[in-house]
């Protein structure tokens, strides 16, 4: 088992696909890659399908998974508001991988299934699965049951695409093809076992809510008041140090469990609040939201979130001894906070992985 990481920053699709494969060949060597992530900046959006066609072309790629993020992640190196785009690059001897693509009907209420992994196509063993989804079209409430149903207990980890601000900016890509909605992602089985860490940074702020008027990703009240009426209240409370912690780290937590009395940090699943309507009062943010979920503020706070990750990983190396082969890192941000942080680590199999349950920033739907 070996795996590779490298990144471009040329805006030509062919010489960053070029630098790409070159990196890559140098750590790999020549012969099959089993699995590929490409994870692009916003700004290789349009040019995606050239670097996606390029790199089929430099490279024996045998399946390629990925999405366009606000901020790129390679090695110790990390892009912001720049151009960027990282090839993560796996060969896993005794694993079977299997694309994935889902979809929503036109109503946006139920996941369509177009490629799928049958029970006799993975055979003895549950899969393990990446995903990357477009929050504005990909239901994932509806998305994990559906996976959930076929495959109950399944490890579900990856991330929503980012670094668009409305449907049809945002770009999944499964093997040579390119889409702008909907959802992708490798289901994995055999000789390799997947674990994952998550850091969410965040803390309550102010009261809850309950979600009175929505639709798709825009809340439009909150306790049957205009949404973003009820976040000046909030702000309005906040001591001065969290009052700048909100004007740099604002997010939205939606409850994890509705019938809890009491909630903490870690019982929400943290969202980026990515507009606000002045006129209408609205607010959006990067997931699609139903009527009647439970809603709270959080701030993010970097040295809190960095001291979380230590110890959770800290804590996984007590738990697992044997170095990882390789990881993948996924935040959930906005352009100016510390990210929430989600550590995957890919080690051969030799023991077996638990029962995945959901915890706070569940990697499911980062």
């Amino acid at each position: 088992m070996r795996i590779a990481s490298a990144v471009a920053k040329d805006l030509d699709p062919l010489h960053a696909a070029h630098h790409l494969s070159r990196a890559t060949t140098d750590i790999l060597g020549d012969g099959p890659i089993d699995l590929a992530c490409l994870f692009l900046s916003s700004h290789f959006a349009e040019q995606a399908d050239a670097l996606v066609e390029a790199l089929h072309r430099a490279l024996p790629l045998r399946l390629l998974v990925g999405c366009t993020g606000e901020g790129i992640i390679a090695d110790s190196e990390e892009i912001e508001s720049a151009p960027g785009v990282v090839l993560w690059t796996a060969r896993l001897p005794g694993a079977s991988l299997f694309p994935v693509r889902l979809v929503a009907r036109p109503s946006g209420d139920t996941a369509v299934l177009q490629e799928w992994p049958t029970p006799d196509m993975v055979g003895v063993g549950r899969p393990s699965f990446l995903l990357f989804a477009d929050p504005f079209t990909s239901p994932m409430d509806d998305v994990l049951g559906v996976i959930q149903s076929a495959y109950p207990g399944a490890p579900i980890i990856g991330g929503l695409a980012g670094g668009g601000r409305e449907s049809g900016e945002h770009r999944m890509i499964l093997n040579q093809a390119v889409h702008d909605h909907g959802v992708v992602g490798v289901a994995m089985t055999g000789a390799v076992t997947i674990r994952a860490v998550v850091s969410q940074g965040c803390r309550p702020i102010g009261d809850r809510f309950v979600i009175t008027r929505a639709e798709q990703n825009v809340i439009h009240e909150l306790s049957g008041i205009p949404a973003l009426q009820q976040l000046q209240k909030v702000f309005e409370g906040l001591s001065s140090d969290d009052r700048l912690l909100a004007q740099r780290a604002l997010h939205v937590g939606f409850a994890m469990d509705e019938q809890r009395n009491r909630f903490e940090r870690g019982d929400f699943l943290i969202r980026n609040l990515i507009g606000a309507d002045q006129t209408s009062g609205s607010l959006a943010v990067g997931d699609l939201v139903t009527e009647g979920q439970t809603v709270q503020f959080q701030v993010r706070d970097a040295q809190a979130a960095s001291e979380e990750l230590h110890l959770l990983l800290a804590s996984e190396r007590v738990r697992q001894p044997q170095a990882p082969a390789g990881a993948l890192l996924f935040r959930v941000r906005s352009a100016r906070s510390a990210g929430q942080t989600i550590f995957m680590a890919i080690r051969p199999a030799w023991h077996s992985l638990g029962p995945w349950r959901p915890s706070g920033g569940t990697t499911s739907r980062v």
